[in-house]
């Protein structure tokens, strides 16, 4: 080969070796993933205020992109610079610029997990959230007794008390509170089943009526096995005109409960002091969970007034009050029991006096209106 063809072909080839490795290495910043063996993902934050160029720049200090220039290159040619949903989002080097860009402008983003427990009430559930990083207490709180979205949810209570079914929920960061109540709300309707409805209403409750009784309930006791049980102590105190005299519902009366209840908090007026009040408190005190609400709707057929826990998580049921004495005298010596005796009930022994003795002896209930006077008149 002649000096003078060496030449021509170098001429030709050179430019296209130059081309080629060009295309090699643009196609390698713009379209190949930063490490495809490297699955382990980084948490991303693209909320607002974050601009899109601050976005990429944090792409590529964290390894999952090679250039945020050619990431927002990329993403401007296909006029989707523009279209990035905020939020969090879960990238890993293994995934390509054009993947994490299609991901970011379908906003599949990360989900935060919390769980709702049986048994907790709305401040309890604001904090779990705000401890999952999802929004803040304050504004999941604010949001759960908005007038307007109680009205639009036909909920007729100053608040979501209760009806906030407890469950595993999961939800991108700065989810909208209402989307969050919402989305809880929708779970206990998709958990109560039909006939729910006519067995309440043979019982003559109300669906607000149900959660209420059903909350007391959870809080009474965890255990499954118990539920029914403690269901149809209240339900027969209910039907003789028995106060519930219910511990969990005073508690949740008092501002900033420091964990010790008195004889003095058994015995001062509110709208859910059941020591005070005749009847259902005017709504739920917690979330109850499924087993809670179906022991409200069915339970056990007693004769049952009265129980105490016996201290290892379970409780000794009692007919009459001479029973419930001796249980708290065995199970709980250190408390004198609060109680009311049934309509008819013979006092009990003057050797048992100070355990009789009912601290709610000529304190006057709540002014009518305030006080839920029967069952029936809850809303």
């Amino acid at each position: 080969m002649s000096r003078k063809a060496i030449i021509y072909l170098l001429y030709i080839c050179i430019p296209l070796v130059v081309v080629y490795v060009t295309y090699s290495q643009l196609n390698h910043y713009f379209f190949d993933a930063m490490d495809p063996e490297q699955t382990q993902s980084v948490l991303i934050d693209a909320t607002p205020p974050k601009t899109f160029k601050e976005i990429a720049l944090d792409l590529e200090s964290k390894g999952i992109i090679r250039s945020n220039l050619a990431f927002r290159i990329l993403a401007q040619g296909q006029g989707k610079d523009t279209m990035i949903k905020g939020g969090e989002y879960e990238l890993s080097p293994s995934m390509t610029p054009p993947q994490i860009l299609d991901k970011m402008v379908r906003g599949d983003m990360f989900n935060r997990r919390v769980t709702v427990k049986e048994g907790m009430n709305l401040s309890e559930i604001a904090s779990a959230i705000e401890q999952a990083g999802i929004i803040s207490k304050v504004a999941f709180e604010a949001t759960s007794r908005d007038e307007q979205l109680l009205r639009d949810e036909g909920i007729d209570a100053t608040s979501f008390e209760g009806y906030l079914y407890p469950e595993t929920y999961q939800f991108p960061r700065n989810t909208s509170p209402v989307k969050i109540i919402k989305a809880m709300r929708e779970q206990l309707t998709k958990r109560w089943l039909p006939e729910w409805t006519q067995r309440a209403q043979i019982l003559d409750m109300t669906l607000h009526q149900v959660l209420t009784l059903a909350s007391i309930i959870e809080k009474e006791s965890g255990n499954f096995e118990e539920q029914p049980v403690i269901s149809s102590v209240f339900h027969n105190r209910l039907k003789k005109g028995m106060r519930l005299q219910a511990d969990p519902t005073v508690i949740y009366g008092i501002p900033n409960f420091n964990g010790n209840i008195t004889k003095k908090d058994l015995t001062t007026p509110s709208p859910y002091n059941t020591y005070v009040i005749n009847g259902l408190p005017p709504g739920p005190i917690a979330s109850p969970g499924i087993n809670a609400i179906r022991s409200t709707l069915y339970p056990t057929d007693t004769n049952f007034l009265y129980f105490v826990g016996n201290g290892d998580g379970r409780h000794i049921f009692s007919e009459t009050l001479d029973q419930h004495v001796n249980a708290v005298n065995q199970y709980q010596k250190n408390r004198s029991p609060v109680v009311d005796p049934a309509p008819g009930e013979d006092a009990i022994d003057p050797a048992a006096a100070e355990l009789n003795d009912d601290p709610l002896a000529g304190v006057e209930p709540l002014p009518e209106g305030t006080a839920q006077d029967a069952l029936g008149s809850n809303p």
